[in-house]
């Protein structure tokens, strides 16, 4: 089929080039031709000429054609026929040779030779084709006159090599060549090889390309070898002919030895080619894999191919010439047209390849997958798994899985994927579908990178591409946010904002799909309706043209409506979206951004659509304290993000000034009066007050109207404009007051630094004997007079915590002394008012749509309680002075950091610890602290200056950070870096569940990335180092006291659990730091090497320009210099998760493995302080946890199994019942079932990972396997037999859902072993086999023990594990067979007993009487039995017994 497709198509050329030829002969009509045939006609009497006519072919001169009067096949049978029987034959061959050689001595002759003859008119109407050979080609085509044709035309053909076209355009030396085409039958191939040959190797190089590609239709099949050889050795002399050579090579039928030596010199000249030539050398080498060498081939190729040196260039030269004019073409133009093509030649061939070569396509992405280093991979792999993907359906997911795997481990990172779209732009434009097809599955991952990953292809789709693919991206980004699931929302609108900066212009022209997510906000979180309305705004306000006009109006409409809803959450939704709209619309023009597109100020017209807005939603939101709230919220996070227009912000201070100062401050001295139930106080004031100009935050009144007014029996706090003053919006308003101060005097808040001195009015808050008598009202009312007290600190410490001044420093620390204070006297309401339900504190949609886990029947009051708000204040003019009371109280030392009030605090904490973990936990009740509140952690000690009235220094007062205060710290920070740092489980959420419940109260953090969150622990190791150096030392020194006991008699148990727990959130900060998934990429190596830098400063002084492998080991030794002082076990875990983790970023991590095993050690053999493992309700579990890392990393876990399980457990056995082991002190009677269940678990997992061998191992190997699962099984053995001991229910289900899972490794792992061992090793097989029967018949009786007792959650295991067993009885009867032992097997049946080895009654008949005395005799014969046969037979009678045990598994 081949050569008949080559041949038609050759034939068709050559009729073309004839009939050109023809053409250009024929004069202009045949009549007048036909006039002249006469006079054309060659007369002479030569025997050739005589022959020809004779046969059927009239000779013509000049230009006209020969003639062919008879069909051809008929002339060339006539003519050797007369050849043949000529008499004088073969002489006459020779004479009619002599004529065709006088013959084609004329030139014009030759060449009418050459060309096609002419038919006569009748002749050609009876004909079924119009195609007519030539001359020469007619007696190439008779056998007796080939060769010596052959002959004469390679002599003739010399005189023709070097001169120029005719001018009729026909090429002599190309036409004397194609008439050696395609014949039917060849005499002498080798001859016409030979000769051939030699005209190549002397013809001009033009000549030259054309007889190389001409050898395919020239030889025949015998002659291919040798001239592949031929053609082989050309390509190594002239690099000029690599093309054609290699494009016959491909159409040769050659050895693959001779291919792979060409393919291989190819391979090694690919980087000196010519980017003309290369599309051909890549084709070649393609076409010329096989199965078997194709992965080595395509690595080889991946590896020398640098297509950057050949695509580069030619994008270069393209992008400077559309620099220059445009309209001009020259021949530089052409030249970068012709590289263009090349390329995309070169892409062809490839994408041919692997579309319809399995093999290649396969053998391609493997070579990519198998790339060792990171810096190896190149842009053309991420462009050929592109390709691959596209073009062929079959492999998608696997190259999908390569993809994952290569972006977890950073080969494919931002900058590697940018180039690739930057090189191999004009390749993979025409795949747009297929990239946004992978981009969109990437973005289904869990794992973070790769979501990143998924992002970035849209984005540079989007970049890159037309039209056309930017709509199709932006469609799928909007499916993406449509979708539901959180992680794609957030990444697909995260991507949408990028784009927006990117490219404005064109994300205009997409607007309106973009426009259709407003009607998918109902399940947005808060975060992901201000990106939207974020990018929407952006789209609409950015420019002011008529292009953007209906977008604004769409806007202004969706707002509206949505402030205007009578459902709160849809009000809620238009806050948002009104506030964001509007800091678009101010941004601050006189810094240049994409966004403002560098606006000089803001219009009136702006100016006033911008206050119109804010006016909007403020009178949207009066009547309702959560919107209000919300609304200063989302104002204050706004004036964070961005700097308005100075007008915008000085009309904001004016107005929320004013607000302020109307709605929460009162003076001092106007004490309110009114019938309050308790007395009004003015409490916590930080500033000794010596006239009545003093102000205060009047809460108390507040308070008490919003909530006793409803009864009728309180006095109305509303004025006659009926303006709605809530308690709930004091700190929300309060935070916005201090970011616009912050704004407008970059960061001094002098303005207002009143309110962080001044008092509030309060009443006495501790309890004392009254708590018991008062009503449920007065608690629920003093309940949330301490809530919204507590939730002002807050705000008052996260305001004025960055102030440098050691005044200012003093109260905050102070303020932060008061919220400790205050949350234990909430716990002491709290315990004894379990319905109450606290006003909420953030009030976003997440915590409108969760319900609070304190009370699940107040949900209704929770809305109607309230939301937060920022406040603001003025400052008040006066003297200012400290109180001496409040000093002393402040006064302490790190060395004694128990407080009285602490003490008070630590019995409350203990007596009502559920109490104690609600009020942490409940996020949504407490304002957030920001993350500047942590500086605090910086202080050592304060120097704060006491002045008297006349404003002289009256005394110092030495101000520190208390331990109290540091926890609260502490727990708030953890909770930050658990929530930021650590990924969730999983991150799908349910089908219509609402979603973000572990985010309430973290709305601030949320606003900030986590790269930035991790650089802000980076930044605060050094203080926390400080603290935990400092803690370690009181527990060294408290040891040091009590003489090597921890909790000793003089032990102050409540500073001892403060400072534990204080010890335990260092730590668990330090472990959710260096967890972070963040740092496996390359963009945060820098944080992680200033982390460790840090930590081996701590150390000692840190060399200049130390490695990352250098520092974590100094940072590791740091860290494990605190095992001794750990006061706890949950502190004990985290140090080893902490150094785990900074072990699994370690390439030398052996000897760190061994130092983690030996700590696990120590702490599960020291004795605890009492009481501290039932303290909480996970103790199992931490437990659990430590023992796995124990036997994880220790270097024998056999070893380590055999010294609990032998020596461990007997010790607990023999003492008494509420003793504990003396070598393992955590090991007791309630926690042997932990034990028991993690040794059962290592075990098996042990013994599955140890491969099964081969009979081609060394014989030493085969015996180190060998006594490793001897091992195994005595470890195996001691467990199973302390179910006799320890027959509880948690241990007989662990031992066996265990006990079937080491059966099974034991087929498949130990088996295959016993099968080549059993000969050389019988003695070591018998025994192994005999330790293993015992254990699988107390197995057996586990199964009847638990069917006796019908206990469910026992008897689920034990179909599968009589299963196993009956698989063992036959597995161990074909090793029998294959060793040549059949006649030593044999089956018995068991007795069913229990646990004790007392027989069940219930199931005995006289049957199984016989069978048991059967059983025992029977044991006896085969054991005597295997002793006669031979050594097989004696190793398989412990085989034997194995059978007969686990036959019991059938006999039940």
């Amino acid at each position: 089929m081949i050569s008949q497709r080559r041949l038609s198509k050759s034939e068709n050329k050559e009729s073309l080039t004839e009939d050109a030829s023809n053409a250009r002969k024929q004069p202009l009509s045949r009549k007048t031709k036909k006039s002249r045939v006469q006079n054309e006609v060659e007369e002479n009497d030569s025997v050739f000429l005589k022959l020809l006519k004779t046969s059927g072919i009239i000779l013509k001169t000049k230009e006209s054609q020969n003639q062919l009067v008879v069909d051809q096949i008929v002339f060339q049978k006539k003519l050797f026929q007369i050849l043949r029987k000529h008499p004088s034959y073969p002489k006459i061959i020779e004479e009619f040779i002599s004529g065709l050689e006088s013959y084609i001595e004329d030139q014009d002759n030759f060449r009418n030779c050459l060309l096609s003859c002419e038919r006569l008119q009748d002749e050609e109407a009876s004909m079924g084709t119009s195609y007519s050979k030539s001359l020469i080609k007619l007696l190439l085509g008779i056998d007796i006159l080939q060769p010596a044709v052959i002959k004469t035309l390679f002599e003739k053909l010399p005189e023709f090599l070097f001169e120029s076209v005719n001018s009729d355009g026909i090429s002599v030396p190309r036409l004397i060549i194609s008439q050696l085409k395609w014949l039917d039958r060849i005499v002498d191939g080798r001859d016409l090889t030979t000769k051939v040959m030699q005209l190549i190797s002397v013809a001009p190089e033009n000549l030259q390309h054309d007889f190389i590609t001409s050898l395919p239709e020239i030889l025949g099949d015998a002659q291919h070898a040798d001239v592949g050889k031929e053609l082989s050795d050309l390509l190594k002399e002239n690099t000029s002919l690599t093309v054609p050579i290699l494009d016959v090579l491909s159409s040769l039928r050659l050895d693959p030895k001779l291919l792979s030596k060409v393919r291989q010199l190819m391979m090694d000249k690919l980087s000196s080619v010519k980017l003309d030539d290369l599309p051909v050398i890549i084709k070649f080498i393609l076409h010329s894999v096989t199965a078997t060498d194709a992965l080595e081939v395509i690595s080889e190729l991946r590896e020398k191919l640098d297509l950057q040196h050949f695509i580069l260039p030619v994008w270069l030269h393209a992008s400077q010439s559309k620099l220059k004019n445009k309209g001009q073409i020259s021949f530089s133009g052409n030249q970068e047209n012709s590289g263009q093509d090349c390329v995309f030649l070169l892409f062809d061939v490839i994408k041919s390849a692997v579309r319809y070569e399995k093999t290649i396509s396969e053998a391609w992405v493997k070579a990519i997958e198998h790339i060792p280093s990171v810096s190896e991979h190149k842009t053309f792999d991420l462009a050929m798994l592109i390709i691959v993907y596209s073009t062929n359906a079959q492999t998608k997911k696997y190259i999908e899985r390569v993809l994952r795997n290569k972006i977890r481990s950073g080969c494919f990172e931002e900058e590697l994927l940018h180039s690739a779209f930057y090189i191999h732009y004009f390749v993979l434009k025409d795949l747009c579908p297929s990239i946004l097809s992978l981009a969109q599955n990437l973005l289904h991952s869990l794992d973070q990178s790769i979501i990143l990953f998924g992002s970035l292809l849209y984005k540079y789709a989007f970049k890159f591409f037309d039209t056309y693919c930017q709509q199709e991206a932006i469609g799928a980004l909007v499916t993406h946010v449509c979708s539901g699931n959180e992680a794609e929302v957030d990444t697909a609108l995260d991507v949408l904002l990028e784009l927006v900066v990117l490219n404005l212009s064109a994300m205009r022209l997409n607007a309106v799909f973009v426009k259709g997510i407003l009607d998918y906000l109902d399940k947005m979180s808060p975060q992901q309706i201000r990106k939207l309305f974020s990018i929407l705004s952006t789209l609409a306000f950015s420019k002011q043209h008529e292009g953007s006009s209906h977008i604004q109006d769409d806007m202004h409409l969706v707002v509206r409506k949505q402030l205007s809803s009578t459902i709160f959450k849809y009000k809620l939704i238009g806050i948002i979206g009104a506030v964001t709209m509007a800091g678009i619309m101010a941004a601050d023009g006189s810094r240049s951004s994409s966004l403002t597109q560098g606006k000089p100020d803001l219009s009136n017209e702006q100016y006033t659509q911008v206050t119109s807005l804010l006016q909007l939603v403020h009178s949207c939101t009066e009547q309702s304290p959560q919107a209000s709230a919300l609304y200063y919220d989302e104002f204050s996070n706004l004036l964070q993000k961005r700097k308005l227009a100075p007008k915008v912000l000085e009309w904001v201070g004016q107005t929320i000034l004013n607000d302020f100062q109307d709605s929460f401050v009162v003076d001092l001295c106007a004490v309110p009066n009114g019938d309050y139930p308790f007395p009004v106080k003015a409490l916590y004031e930080l500033e000794e007050y010596s006239s009545c100009d003093g102000i205060a935050i009047n809460l108390l009144p507040l308070l008490f109207s919003q909530d006793f007014a409803k009864d009728g029996s309180g006095m109305i706090s509303q004025d006659s404009d009926h303006k709605l003053v809530s308690p709930l919006c004091l700190p929300p308003y309060f935070r916005l007051l201090r970011l616009c101060v912050a704004r407008q005097h970059n960061g001094n808040l002098e303005e207002i630094d009143g309110l962080l001195d001044c008092p509030i009015f309060l009443t006495d808050l501790e309890p004392g004997e009254r708590l018991e008598s008062m009503s449920v009202k007065e608690r629920s009312f003093m309940c949330s007079l301490i809530y919204l007290t507590l939730n002002w600190f807050r705000e008052v410490v996260n305001a004025f915590c960055g102030q440098t001044s050691p005044e200012m420093t003093g109260k905050v620390l102070t303020r932060l002394k008061h919220i400790v204070e205050l949350q234990r006297i909430l716990e002491k309401y709290l315990a004894v008012t379990p319905d109450y339900v606290p006003p909420l504190a953030t009030f976003d949609l997440e915590t409108i749509d969760v319900i609070p886990h304190t009370s699940t029947a107040v949900s209704a009051k929770i809305r109607k309680q309230g939301m937060t708000g920022r406040g603001r204040k003025r400052k008040r003019d006066g003297n200012k002075t400290f109180s001496h009371d409040t000093l002393l109280k402040e006064d302490g030392s790190e060395c004694d950091p128990t407080l009285p009030d602490r003490g008070q605090l630590e019995k409350e904490f203990k007596g009502k610890e559920e109490n104690t973990v609600a009020l942490q936990n409940n996020h949504a009740f407490f304002r957030e602290l920001d993350m500047e509140v942590f500086n605090v952690l910086h202080c050592g000690l304060v120097t704060k200056v006491i002045l008297d009235s006349e404003m002289h220094t009256e005394a110092t007062e030495v101000v520190q950070l208390q331990p109290p205060e540091l926890l609260f710290l502490l727990e708030d920070l953890s909770q930050k870096v658990e929530n930021m740092l650590t990924p969730p489980v999983g991150r799908r959420i349910p089908f219509l569940k609402s979603k973000g419940s572990q985010n309430i109260g973290f709305s601030h953090l949320h606003q900030r990335s986590a790269h930035e969150i991790a650089r802000c622990i980076v930044q605060l190791l050094t203080p926390m180092c400080n603290h935990l150096e400092n803690i370690h030392n009181y527990f060294q020194c408290l040891t040091a006291e009590n003489h090597g006991i921890v909790d000793g008699p003089g032990l102050q148990v409540q500073e001892y659990h403060l400072m534990s727990s204080c010890y335990q959130r260092i730590l668990q900060i330090f472990h959710g730091l260096f967890a972070w998934s963040g740092f496996l990429q390359p963009e945060n190596q820098n944080l992680l090497h200033l982390a460790f830098e840090i930590l081996t400063n701590r150390l000692n002084q840190r060399e200049p320009d130390q490695s990352l492998e250098e520092l974590l080991t100094q940072s590791f030794h740091y860290l494990q210099n605190f095992h001794h002082s750990i006061p706890s076990f949950q502190s004990a875990l985290y140090l080893l998760r902490l150094l785990m983790v900074i072990l699994e970023k370690s390439t030398a991590s052996d000897q760190k493995k061994e130092k983690i095993a030996s700590l696990a050690r120590q702490f599960l053999c020291r004795v605890w302080p009492s009481g501290e493992r039932e303290k909480s309700s996970t103790p199992n579990d931490q437990l659990q946890a430590l023992l796995g890392i124990y036997l994880e990393h220790t270097d024998s876990v056999l070893k380590a199994i055999e010294e609990i399980a032998g020596v461990c457990v007997p010790e607990l056995i023999n003492s008494s019942k509420d003793a504990s082991s003396s070598t393992f002190p955590t090991l007791t009677r309630h926690t042997f079932v932990i034990f028991f269940r993690v040794m059962m678990a290592e075990l098996e997992k042990t013994v599955r990972g140890l491969q099964a061998g081969t009979a081609a191992d060394s014989q030493k190997i085969h015996e180190e396997k060998l006594l490793y699962w001897n091992m195994a099984v005595r470890d195996f053995s001691i467990l199973i037999n302390l179910i006799k001991v320890f027959d509880s229910r948690p241990v007989l289900h662990v031992c066996l859902k265990y006990g079937r899972l080491f059966v099974e490794a034991f087929l498949k792992q130990c088996m295959p072993l016993l099968d080549f061992s059993f000969r050389k090793h019988r003695e070591d097989v018998l025994s192994l086999l005999e330790t293993f029967q015992l254990n699988t018949r107390l197995l057996q009786h586990l199964c009847g023990h638990s069917k006796i007792h019908q206990d469910m959650k026992l008897t689920e295991h034990v179909p599968l594990l009589k299963k196993t067993l009956e698989l063992l009885v036959c597995r161990v009867k074909a090793m029998l067979i294959l060793n040549n032992c059949r006649e030593a097997f044999w089956l018995g049946n068991l007795k069913n007993r229990d646990l004790q080895g007392e027989e069940i009654i219930s199931q005995i008949s006289q049957e199984s009487t016989a069978d048991e005395s059967e059983d025992d005799t029977s044991s006896l014969v085969s054991k005597s039995k295997a002793m006669e046969v031979d050594e097989e037979g004696e190793a398989s009678d412990g085989e034997k017994e194995q059978d007969s045990d686990n036959s019991d598994a059938e006999t039940d």
